[in-house]
C-alpha cells in the first residue's frame, strides 16, 4: 500500500507535465500554423494530435484538407477531422460534414453531413448553423422546414463570433448570382 501511495503522486505529475508537453506542442504549432510556417507547424501539431490533442487534430486536418506544409489528402483530412469531432471539437464537427456533404475523403452521406452539421451548430458555430439551415430550407438530409431553417439562419447572422463573416460571406455569394445566398439573404432581412 505504501508502495501505491509512493507511486500515485509520480504518475500524476507524469500525466500533467505530458499534458502540458502536448498543449505546448499545440501552442507552437498553431502559431506557426497563423504564420503560415505550415511545414514546421505540421511537425508540431501531428505528434500532439497523435497523443489526441483534440485542436491539434481539427488544425492537422485543415493542413491535409488545404495542402498546408503536407501533400493534400481528404482521406487524411476526414481521418483527423472525425478524431478531433469525436472529441466534441465544433469547427472539426463542421468540416466533418463538409467531408460527408460533398463526399470528400469518405463516402457521399448528407444525413451523416446534417448530424455533424447539428453538432457544431447547437454549439455555436456560425458555418455550421447557416450550413443546416441550408439543409432544412431545401430538404437536404431532412424534411424541409422553412420556419427551422429561418431559425438557423437567424442564429448564423447573429453569430456573436462570426455572424459578421457569415452574413458578408452571403452578400458576396449574392452579388455573385448566388440564388440561395439571396434567398436567405431576404429571409434574414438584410
Amino acid at each position: 500500500m505504501k508502495k501505491i501511495l509512493t507511486f500515485l503522486p509520480a504518475l500524476l505529475f507524469c500525466m500533467m507535465a505530458g499534458a502540458q508537453n502536448i498543449d505546448k506542442l499545440y501552442e507552437e504549432g498553431k502559431a506557426l500554423y497563423d504564420a503560415k510556417s505550415y511545414k514546421a507547424a505540421v511537425a508540431k501539431l501531428k505528434p500532439a494530435a497523435e497523443q489526441g490533442h483534440k485542436k491539434a487534430q481539427y488544425r492537422l486536418g485543415r493542413c491535409y484538407d488545404k495542402g498546408y506544409g503536407v501533400t493534400e489528402n481528404d482521406k487524411q483530412a476526414f481521418s483527423w477531422y472525425s478524431k478531433a469531432a469525436e472529441q466534441g471539437h465544433a469547427k472539426a464537427q463542421y468540416q466533418l460534414g463538409k467531408c460527408y456533404k460533398n463526399g470528400e475523403g469518405t463516402a457521399k452521406d448528407i444525413k451523416k453531413a446534417v448530424v455533424c452539421f447539428a453538432k457544431a451548430a447547437k454549439q455555436g458555430n456560425g458555418d455550421a448553423q447557416l450550413a443546416l439551415g441550408k439543409c432544412y430550407m431545401k430538404g437536404t438530409g431532412v424534411e424541409a422546414d422553412q420556419a427551422i431553417a429561418k431559425t438557423w439562419f437567424l442564429k448564423a447572422v447573429k453569430n456573436a463570433k462570426d455572424g459578421s463573416e457569415v452574413l458578408a460571406k452571403l452578400k458576396e455569394d449574392a452579388a455573385d448570382g448566388d440564388t440561395d445566398a439571396r434567398k436567405i439573404l431576404k429571409i434574414v432581412g438584410k
